[in-house]
């Protein structure tokens, strides 16, 4: 188990922007920095990160947290294994307790694969140089196609020796067992006897966005056997083939800052093009583009570039899925190379400065270069053409018009003009294609909607080392319990300062706010610890939170603390409003915090003098119960005239 120091020394250490950094394209914006969320599809940038607080909030699918929420999330890592990965990103060294023989098989088991592919990317790197065969077959295959020792360094190139079964001895006598082994894909067993499958093949690592080895690609170099060129890791936990881009990691920062993606299809294409100083590319290894890979360009930059060497069966092939990347609004450019080159042959002969202005030179839209093969293709055969039609159409209609519609129209006129048909008609069918669309997305909704529950529950906190997490609430989130949130976050943002320049919030809170009135037990527990702290001179700030071992107590509290879109440096920047005074702003907080629990105890007074009215037989004692009652009518309205801009969620306000 690691310490608590070494979790707090890695948590002081994280900086989010420098680590979110890694993962997404983020802008600045005043203060804060936005991005596109990369938990759900969007247009617009809706997902915040706040330096100062070091916490992040996606104003659309509503995903909050801070740096180490971000790993386990975006990463699907456990939460010991998110701070492994943070240690090792700042080379921190971790401290670990003792754990017992149960907790040791269970990590060892979660993270075998990831340990069994760092170990099988070394030992292929090391064969490739310090082995006489390595050195001979691998070394020099890859000095033949222009290498240098540096690229080979960046993507850990390597060699799996010749001998049927060297490397899965090697590997056993390392403790890796034969059953890893197979489901990572690097032994076989055939009629009882374990051979390797990379045997006598050159290795492409490929790694992940954390820079973790998930998979290998291994070419063979003997043109002789009958056997496939390319081979890659069978699909496991941690390799996915199609939520994977080869080069993805070595490429993201030069994606970022160059805001574009070349797409090409190979491995060596990737590696000759870094070599030539083109660094901003990435590898589809020869499959269309899924959603997953469009999600991981998208954090980066909405402009994809996509490289073709002129063939005609590859061009067809990895056309497919780019009506996704319309529909997503990327900025979709295709570029045809010359007759007889490739990305790796064109950047070896013409540099890195020819490449660039050569792209720059043939860059073409996705319709008018589907137009253009379509209409090659289809020549004078009616049946080709009415079917290029109809797949400009769907093309065309994959655009969103809301926020594209001068392109939506650019394109409308150029297919019309080019394919000799009637604008209306294809507006007519293009609309076809709209409204079935929508009718089988409605249907998806429709039957999603009678499996799903329809309470808002708090998803269930997974397991994190050390004590177990205690729910936030059981049942239907309902408006009281907002506010009760509402009341803590503002203890933890000012809990120690001064109200009205006299006493500190948390003791102005503290003297007016009875915790028998707190509907959600999670938030009475957590203001009593605090106020509890707070009397004996420790102050639950920000930090502590944010390091709560309740995961979803910190995902609550990141969303409740990060700034109000309203109330970002965007509308200041935009609409030119002049922010109140921070002073103003925290009294405001706190006396919209504390009316809800001043109306509350009136209320419960008031229903308890009613219930005392209906019993009562005294003249006398009704009469001084009535005027108790309406003197708490007339603070009621008081307090409601006091903060007539303030939202009540108490029962009685409802409607």
């Amino acid at each position: 188990m690691i310490t608590q120091a070494s979790i707090q020394e890695v948590m002081a250490r994280a900086d989010i922007v420098d680590v979110l950094g890694q993962f997404i394209r983020l802008k600045k914006r005043g203060a804060n920095y936005i991005a596109n969320c990369p938990f759900h599809n969007e247009k617009t940038p809706s997902f915040n990160v706040s330096p100062a607080k070091g916490i992040y909030k996606c104003f659309g699918c509503g995903k909050a947290g801070d740096v180490l929420t971000f790993i386990q999330e975006h990463e699907k890592l456990t939460y010991p294994e998110a701070i492994r990965w943070l240690a090792d990103y700042y080379k921190i060294h971790l401290e670990e307790t003792e754990r017992s023989p149960e907790q040791q098989m269970q990590q060892q088991a979660s993270e075998s694969l990831r340990i069994l592919n760092e170990y099988a990317a070394n030992y292929f790197y090391d064969t490739l140089f310090n082995t006489e065969e390595g050195q001979a077959v691998g070394l020099s295959y890859f000095k033949q196609r222009g290498f240098r020792k540096e690229i080979i360094d960046r993507f850990k190139l390597g060699y799996n020796p010749e001998r049927g079964d060297q490397f899965y001895r090697d590997a056993s006598a390392k403790g890796y067992s034969a059953e890893m082994l197979e489901k990572a894909g690097l032994a076989k067993n055939r009629n009882g006897i374990y051979h390797d499958v990379y045997r006598g093949r050159v290795i492409f690592p490929i790694h992940g966005m954390t820079g973790r080895v998930l998979g290998f690609g291994a070419r063979i170099l003997k043109t002789t056997e009958k056997a496939p060129k390319y081979i890659n890791t069978p699909e496991n936990e941690l390799y996915v083939k199609s939520k994977i881009l080869y080069g993805m990691y070595q490429s993201r920062q030069a994606i970022s800052k160059q805001d574009e993606c070349l797409l090409v299809e190979g491995y060596t294409d990737v590696i000759s093009l870094h070599q030539g100083g083109v660094e901003n590319v990435v590898a589809s290894s020869g499959t269309s583009l899924t959603e997953d890979q469009l999600r991981l360009v998208g954090q980066l930059t909405k402009n994809l570039t996509i490289l073709y060497d002129g063939d005609a069966a590859g061009i067809k092939a990895a056309l497919r899925g780019l009506d996704m990347a319309l529909s997503k609004s990327f900025n979709v450019q295709l570029v045809l190379l010359p007759d007889g080159e490739d990305p790796d042959s064109f950047v070896q002969k013409s540099g890195a400065a020819r490449f660039h202005e050569y792209i720059e030179e043939h860059k073409q839209d996705v319709i008018s270069f589907r137009l253009q093969v379509g209409l090659s293709d289809a020549g004078n055969d009616p049946m080709k053409r009415s079917k290029l039609v109809n797949e400009i159409a769907e093309s065309i209609s994959r655009i969103n018009k809301a926020e594209d519609f001068a392109l939506q129209s650019h394109y409308i006129k150029l297919a019309s003009t080019r394919l000799a048909v009637d604008e209306a008609g294809l507006v007519n069918l293009i609309n076809k294609y709209i409204r079935e669309r929508i009718e089988t997305e409605q249907k998806q909704a429709r039957r999603a909607e009678g499996v799903q529950p329809q309470d808002d529950v708090m998803p269930a906190p997974e397991h994190i080392e050390g004590e177990p997490d205690m729910p936030l609430t059981g049942n239907k989130k309902t408006g009281e319990e907002e506010q009760e949130w509402q009341l803590l976050r503002v203890l933890v943002e000012y809990g120690p300062k001064l109200y009205e320049g006299e006493i500190t919030v948390a003791k102005h809170i503290g003297d007016l706010v009875d915790p028998d009135l707190f509907v959600n037990e999670m938030v009475k527990q957590l203001y009593t610890a605090y106020m509890q702290d707070y009397a004996e001179g420790r102050v639950q700030d920000v930090a502590y939170f944010m390091r709560h071992e309740n995961s979803s107590i910190r995902t609550k509290m990141a969303s409740l603390l990060h700034p109000s879109m309203k109330d970002s440096d965007k509308w200041v920047d935009r609409v030119g409003l002049i922010p109140h005074p921070e002073n103003v702003i925290l009294e405001n907080d706190v006396d919209s915090s504390l009316c809800y629990f001043e109306l509350k105890k009136i209320l419960n007074l008031q229903a308890q003098l009613a219930e005392r009215l209906q019993t009562e037989q005294d003249p006398l004692t009704q009469q001084v119960i009535q005027e108790k009652f309406m003197g708490l009518r007339a603070v009621e309205k008081e307090i409601l005239k006091r903060h007539r801009t303030v939202v009540f969620k108490l029962q009685k306000y409802k409607g």
